[in-house]
């Protein structure tokens, strides 16, 4: 497993507010033993947004229930506030689990109970007053924007609406960690980006620590402060999530920075992946080494954006082939790595 360098982060270098050490399940069936995962270890700070990403069938969704110990791990241990959730017995299991809210891949509404009503199980269930039930519930809905909808059921609410109601429900008992299993997979995009908004704004006003589950990487540039990739039951590379977007090494850092196709380059020019790997690489570099190097440089392609107030992502360039050495030493004095792409022909790299 890799890890990228740690990065100064938002939420500070205080105590973890759940670790997971170790985490390893198996599946035993006619004498045959499956591991679904192994060796998972990672932990996740207050106000942090930790993303695990992986493709199906990697073991996120086993990792999830044994997260909040829906499922009992084999082995390792899952720690939230310095409590052990594996070393408790069923009845301390449950009291833990409180701490953790859980907001699902499909909303998980009762389908005869109105939004309000689906909110205030979790005080049902522990036997909150009527009172003190109503006023929770009236908060959180007011906090996910749904106030005037308290009243409607599940089939009148939006599939995004529907989601929000979920986290209102995973907050009714003011846990300390909020674990979202794919609960972005089946919104259209509007609804999507309306979620990861709410769970950014909650991330901060309730210093929450996120787990977010997901195989959609363009949510985690939006959401994530870290990174895990998990891959047949393993995490086989982590870090913050700057640092991987600009670690051209990183295969997971390279996936978080997706691109269309390139236009075609001119007759006799090279052309050239160029990464950024550092957060001070000038925003008119372009033209910069263009100056430089005496030659104009042609965009064919690129993906750019800002995380956390620092420019990440990929430009496909081309120029003059005369010029090629030139302008890979250019880039490298402003924090780029260039890569020659095979179709120019080119081997030059810095």
């Amino acid at each position: 497993m890799s890890c990228a360098p740690e990065s100064l982060a938002r939420w500070g270098n205080g105590q973890p507010v759940i670790e997971v050490l170790e985490l390893g399940k198996t599946y035993t069936s006619g004498g045959v033993t499956t591991t679904v995962l192994s060796d998972v270890d990672f932990r996740v700070e207050a106000g942090e947004i930790f993303a695990i990403v992986g493709p199906s069938g990697a073991g996120k969704s086993t990792l999830a229930q044994c997260i909040n110990l829906l499922e009992r791990p084999t082995s390792g241990n899952v720690i939230v506030n310095g409590k052990n959730l594996t070393q408790l017995g069923s009845r301390d299991l449950r009291a833990a689990r409180r701490s953790i809210g859980t907001v699902f891949q499909s909303s998980s509404l009762l389908s005869r109970r109105t939004a309000a009503q689906n909110v205030a199980l979790p005080l049902n269930y522990l036997g909150v007053t009527s009172t003190a039930t109503r006023e929770r519930v009236a908060e959180l809905l007011d906090r996910v924007g749904l106030t005037d909808l308290a009243d409607r059921y599940p089939h009148q609410l939006s599939g995004g609406q529907r989601q929000r109601v979920g986290i209102a429900r995973a907050l009714a008992l003011r846990p300390s960690v909020l674990l979202s299993d794919e609960a972005t997979s089946g919104l259209d995009p509007e609804a999507t980006d309306s979620f990861l908004r709410l769970l950014t704004e909650l991330r901060d006003e309730l210093s929450l620590a996120v787990v977010f589950i997901t195989h959609e990487m363009d949510t985690i540039v939006k959401v994530a402060d870290s990174v895990a990739r998990l891959d047949n039951g393993r995490i086989d590379e982590k870090g913050s999530l700057v640092d991987l977007l600009l670690d051209d090494t990183s295969r997971l850092g390279r996936s978080l920075r997706p691109r269309g196709a390139s236009a075609a380059a001119a007759v006799g020019q090279a052309t050239f992946e160029v990464v950024y790997r550092s957060a001070s690489v000038p925003s008119d570099w372009i033209s910069r080494i263009g100056t430089d190097i005496g030659a104009p440089l042609a965009v064919l392609s690129a993906n750019v954006q800002a995380v956390d107030g620092i420019s990440v992502g990929e430009v496909v360039i081309s120029v003059d082939s005369a010029h090629a050495n030139a302008f890979t030493a250019a880039a490298a004095t402003l924090g780029l790595t260039t890569r020659a792409n095979s179709a120019s022909g080119q081997e030059v790299a810095a």
